[in-house]
């Protein structure tokens, strides 16, 4: 597609008219069109062929598409388009988790060999006292970015057993670290529990409750219905990603669904645990404990709840989570003391700049909320840059703590070195990236495709730097020999998930994998 021919779509599509639910506050309509005037920018500025906006404010709930499901085969974007909502999924995971709580069924501080007897990594103690709750949470300790094999409705089993050499890096519970593998483990728990598989078992405690019709984890139900393919830049060229590909792992990744669906499920997030029929479905203190802290992202401000990724705002909490799949990036968010909710999908790899813009221009249009200076911020499962709110140290700290070699077995390890009094981080596969810090023990990378990136340094209980953060995923840092020098955890030895072994193989080396299709 022509460039003139993408940009015309793009405004004509942007010129829709908005569809509006109930009656609006005086300021809601004026808003979202000052919204939808961003996004037909942006979308020019990042060259995003597809978008699908909404926002509920106070009950009410207004949605647009724009743009283009494909530049190739270019249809309408239109609030019931179909989008891949990668990690988004795994907000439905827990609620589907949370269902089975309430029904007395799974105990979330119950170990996982409770529900999965067979259930094994490298460490035997983890093995037996890994809990339901460390899944949830982002904290097993384990490597999360871990490829499925399609074996039907066996790809769960057969992804757990593949497991059984993963080593550790850290203890459970210890160290926040973004998750995948542990999302798929849930997801065999809810099939073992449930007697169904995960695509029956969502659909049942989830889907259809909640009048959700525009909710699959099936690539061939999905493409029934209008629906968006991936995107990427070449240059001044937006092109389809091919071949079309779908998450595996369906309780980390495997949702798709349309914006107008995504947020009835915010809705129901946001209210009293009522099915769409009025009924009850879910305790509110089971929703609240969803967006209850349960523990801090080491070494930032943000936290963790159960399947939510938490930030407070001016104080004021958001749950929030994203997604990154086979180029669509998405992001869904509640505010839940202002009864607000919104969610953004894109079509294109580089919609994360855009989700980014949209994402803060609502949270501030709306609410008045906005980051703080410098707040460090963590991953919640797309790409976000420091940029506009974070300044470098004045005084940089001493760079010698962080040096070392840091390793994500089975996928590679990370080089961290002093070049002339910056700190550079190398992960194999990517380009050299040199770091600033804007606060303690975190820092931003300042040149290249991966300008204004996050990486978090996570120490140990004795105040010594165990790990680095790049993505939101950890690599662990090999102990100093005597003379200084890091030297190979034996823990970290590579085991047979590494490149050569598809069934539970990697994605990308630590840096690359947030371009890669990873959710």
């Amino acid at each position: 597609m022509r460039r003139r021919e993408f940009l015309y779509l793009t405004g004509m599509a942007a010129l829709g008219p908005i569809q509006r639910r109930s009656s609006p506050g005086p300021d809601t309509p004026r808003t979202f069109e000052e919204l939808s005037q961003l996004i037909t920018a942006k979308m020019a500025e990042y060259h995003v062929p597809g978008v699908a906006f909404g926002v509920m404010k106070n009950g009410e709930t207004m949605t647009r598409g724009f743009g283009v499901t494909s530049v190739d085969e270019p249809q309408p974007v239109t609030p019931d388009t179909i989008f891949q909502i990668a990690s988004i999924s795994k907000t439905f995971a827990a609620t589907a988790i949370m269902r089975l709580v309430d029904q007395g069924k799974v105990d979330l501080k119950a170990p996982v060999r409770r529900y999965l007897p067979d259930f094994r990594v490298l460490d035997e103690t983890v093995s037996r006292e890994v809990t339901i709750w460390h899944l949830l949470t982002h904290t097993p300790g384990w490597e999360g970015q871990l490829n499925t094999d399609d074996r039907g409705t066996e790809t769960l089993a057969n992804f757990v057993s593949g497991l059984r050499e993963l080593p550790q890096l850290s203890a459970p519970g210890s160290v926040w670290s973004y998750n995948n593998a542990g999302f798929g483990v849930a997801g065999r728990v809810i099939e073992v529990v449930t007697g169904k598989n995960i695509h029956d078992a969502l659909r049942e405690l989830v889907f259809a409750p909640l009048g959700l019709t525009r909710a699959f984890t099936r690539s061939a139900d999905a493409m029934t219905y209008r629906f968006t393919v991936g995107h990427r830049q070449r240059g001044e060229q937006t092109e389809v990603i091919r071949p079309f590909s779908w998450s595996l792992n369906t309780t980390a990744g495997g949702v798709a669904t349309s914006v107008t669906n995504l947020l009835s499920y915010a809705k129901f997030h946001l209210g009293d645990g009522r099915d769409a029929q009025g009924g009850p479905l879910l305790a509110p203190a089971a929703l609240e404990l969803m967006r209850t802290p349960q523990l801090r992202k080491n070494s930032t401000d943000d936290d963790m709840g159960i399947g939510w990724q938490l930030r407070r705002l001016n104080g004021v909490l958001t749950a929030a989570h994203g997604g990154t799949l086979n180029g669509h990036c998405l992001h869904v968010q509640l505010v839940p003391e202002r009864n607000l909710a919104f969610s953004i999908l894109t079509n294109h790899s580089d919609g994360w700049r855009l989700v980014q813009d949209v994402e803060r221009a609502t949270q501030t249009l709306y609410e008045g909320l906005a980051l703080a200076p410098n707040q460090p911020i963590a991953h919640r499962g797309v790409n976000e840059a420091m940029t506009g709110h974070s300044t470098p140290l004045t005084r940089q700290p001493n760079l010698a703590a962080y040096i070392g070699t840091y390793r994500r077995p089975p996928l590679g390890t990370v080089e961290v070195r002093d070049e002339g009094g910056t700190l550079v981080v190398n992960s194999g596969g990517a380009n050299n990236t040199s770091l600033v810090f804007f606060g303690p023990d975190v820092a931003y990378a300042t040149a290249g495709s991966y300008t204004g990136s996050p990486f978090e340094f996570v120490r140990t209980p004795d105040g010594n730097v165990g790990w680095i953060r790049i993505n939101g995923r950890v690599a662990r840092k090999d102990p100093p020999t005597a003379s200084g020098e890091s030297r190979p955890d034996s823990s970290s030895r590579p085991s047979r998930h590494g490149s050569e072994d598809r069934r539970s193989g990697p994605t990308a080396d630590p840096i690359e994998a947030k371009r890669s299709s990873a959710e």
